[in-house]
């Protein structure tokens, strides 16, 4: 039996792994298990190129639990090592880089990433354990070697009597972790971080009902039979081609990524490149809605089907955070941290090369069948709006299949909007005017005069639309978005044609000034305008700018700085050529026109939906004395 010291000058390494990874410390069944695929499938390269002489057949991993031993085994029958190999890799190799680990990262180690690449992957094991021993036998026509080690730098190595190749690896699991003996945990931590390993991983068994066989009498009691258990897919949809699969395949796999998912997702986006760096995954658009609070942490990111993390910022472009789906690559660093992640440049590519697949399938999308395309807009606009304003690769591309929908579920491009629009919806200083409504319901009136003009209405009811809109007018010479209540309907695309006004310049500034006394200020702005003596008599508006740098200012990133607390300011359009207009500045009873003044604001303020409380009780309560 030999013994030695582990070749390492920091003697605290066991307490100083347990100290700085111990909010990761689960992690040690995924190293562990993942050490075991590595030996397994190293195994069968070797065997496929003649290398190694054995058979190669099925190889599975076990995990088990000897919970009366308070150990954990973890099996393989993969390449194995001779005693000269656990002396190179388990008490030299492994600790080569162990100081510059414990001084570069000790702040940032619960990075999930780091402790394999250091080659620490197999002492992770002394976060849970307290001590460790090696059963391994190579496919070398070599002795078994049985290694253990208690924690601390000392190891005894010595001869094994193991005569099936592979490794098992037996924790003695420490009194503060005793967790780890328990079937649910590890079956969740399983689940979690080897659901996708490319070698069948076996823990415990399960129990299956045979067939019942065609000759089965009315008694026959169906025949069980005990199986291995295996937890993981080890060929997941992502590893195969999308040729290979069918739509079925992929909504499959998506409930297998998110069994508690009941609603199917709108389509997916299957990654596939191995130049310049190596990337697999699949993608998913599940349902939107308009709500901003972003349901990021749902894309899982895989190094060679292990587990890694659900935190894709930077590799995944920010506007796709809200999609769900895998990917894989072994070309991502995950030693870094995270703003060293974002500065790489193979990172970099990867965040390109998925903004513009995405880009390719919408537009591949949009003319292979619009119709559906058009059906599912509401459901993703939120995602490809917000990824027109925070991703100039993906704006770029965005004009194919970004859509416009009008007020009567319309859809237009950019493009197809400006041509349809030109004729009738271009000022008279020649600028385009796409007239818009953020709500069908509240914005009816205004919908409808707009209408009445023959004009396009758009909907447009995302929280970013007012970031969109000016970045589309700042793209786009002569092009300017008005919402609909920002003015009066003959003031949103002004023309030449003047209209009379019935009142002469005195008895309009009379008017206005008996109106002035009567509204509260400053809320409301004043504005005698000679319109339709058929359209309304009063029309609340809210300019254009005002509003939209308000609601920039609140959604963040964008608007004049304060103006999200700016109190709400309106326009108070009086028609001057309405029979109302006309009673209110003829009428001497003070009384009646401040009564008249009153009731015509509350009726414009209910098209606002600006009428709410105490002012709608008594409005409501002044209406029906109107009536008895």
């Amino acid at each position: 039996m030999a013994t030695g010291k582990i070749n390492v000058s920091v003697e605290n390494i066991f307490p100083l792994i347990k100290k700085f990874l111990y909010n990761d410390h689960e992690i040690f069944l995924r190293e562990l298990v993942s050490n075991a695929t590595d030996a397994t499938l190293k195994l069968k390269h070797l065997t496929s190129i003649g290398e190694a002489k054995v058979e190669y057949g099925n190889p599975i991993i076990e995990v088990k639990i000897d919970k009366e031993g308070k150990k954990l085994h973890i099996i393989d029958q993969g390449l194995g090592m001779t005693a000269d190999e656990v002396e190179k890799y388990i008490n030299q190799v492994a600790f080569s880089g162990a100081e510059e680990f414990l001084e570069k990262y000790k702040d940032s180690a619960k990075d999930s990433g780091i402790i394999g690449h250091f080659g620490l992957g197999f002492y992770s094991a002394f976060m849970v354990a307290e001590k460790v021993e090696i059963i391994t036998k190579s496919y070398k026509d070599e002795p078994a070697a049985h290694w253990t080690c208690d924690g601390s730098p000392e190891f005894t190595l010595e001869p094994s009597d193991k005569t099936s190749r592979g490794s098992e690896i037996i924790l003695h699991i420490a009194e503060d972790s005793l967790e780890f003996l328990e079937e649910y945990k590890i079956r969740e931590l399983l689940t979690k971080y080897n659901k996708f390993m490319p070698i069948a991983i076996k823990f415990g068994t399960k129990t299956e009902t045979l067939p019942k066989p065609e000759d089965a009498t009315e008694d026959y009691v169906a025949e069980t039979v005990e199986i291995d258990n295996i937890i993981n897919n080890p060929n997941p949809a992502w590893t195969k081609l999308p040729a290979d699969l069918s739509d079925e395949d992929y909504k499959t796999f998506y409930h297998e990524l998110y069994p508690m998912q009941f609603e199917e997702p709108l389509f997916n986006i299957h990654l596939n490149v191995d130049y310049p760096f190596n990337l697999t995954g699949i993608l998913y658009f599940p349902k939107m809605s308009n709500d901003m609070q972003m349901q990021k942490d749902k894309i899982q990111m895989y190094q060679n089907q292990v587990f890694v993390t659900d935190n894709v910022e930077g590799i995944v472009p920010e506007f796709l955070g809200m999609l769900k789906g895998v990917i894989d690559s072994p070309d991502i660093p995950l030693n870094v941290s995270r703003s060293g992640l974002q500065a790489d440049s193979n990172v970099k590519k990867i965040s390109n090369y998925i903004t513009r697949k995405v880009a390719d399938k919408l537009k591949g999308l949009f003319f292979e069948n619009r119709e559906d395309f058009e059906k599912k807009w509401n459901d993703i606009k939120i995602v490809l709006e917000y990824g027109m304003l925070s991703e100039p690769k993906f704006y770029e591309k965005a004009g194919d299949f970004v859509l416009y929908p009008t007020v009567d579920d319309t859809y237009y491009t950019l493009a197809e909007l400006k041509e349809k629009l030109a004729a009738n919806q271009t000022d008279k200083n020649g600028k385009l005017v796409v007239l818009y409504a953020s709500n069908k319901d509240t914005q009816h009136s205004y919908i409808a005069a707009a209408k009445d003009k023959g004009y396009e209405v758009l909907l447009l009811d995302s929280p970013i639309i007012s970031h969109l809109i000016q970045k589309l007018e700042g793209d786009n010479e002569n092009l300017t978005f008005v919402r609909v209540d920002g003015d009066s309907v003959e003031k949103l695309i002004e023309k030449d044609e003047n209209q009379i006004s019935k009142l002469s310049d005195d008895e309009s500034e009379k008017l206005k000034t008996v109106i002035e006394t009567l509204v509260p200020k400053p809320t409301y702005n004043v504005q005698l305008e000679a319109l339709d003596s058929n359209a309304s008599p009063f029309i609340i508006t809210q300019p254009e700018f005002m509003r939209r740098m308000k609601e920039m200012s609140q959604s963040g990133g964008g608007g004049m700085f304060g103006m999200g607390n700016m109190p709400e300011m309106y326009n108070l359009v009086v028609n001057s050529n309405s029979e109302l207009a006309t009673t209110i500045l003829n009428t001497t009873d003070k009384n009646i026109q401040e009564h008249l003044v009153k009731q015509a604001l509350d009726l414009a303020k209910i098209s606002q939906g600006l009428l709410k409380g105490e002012e709608l009780t008594a409005f409501v309560k002044r209406s029906f004395e109107l009536i008895k």
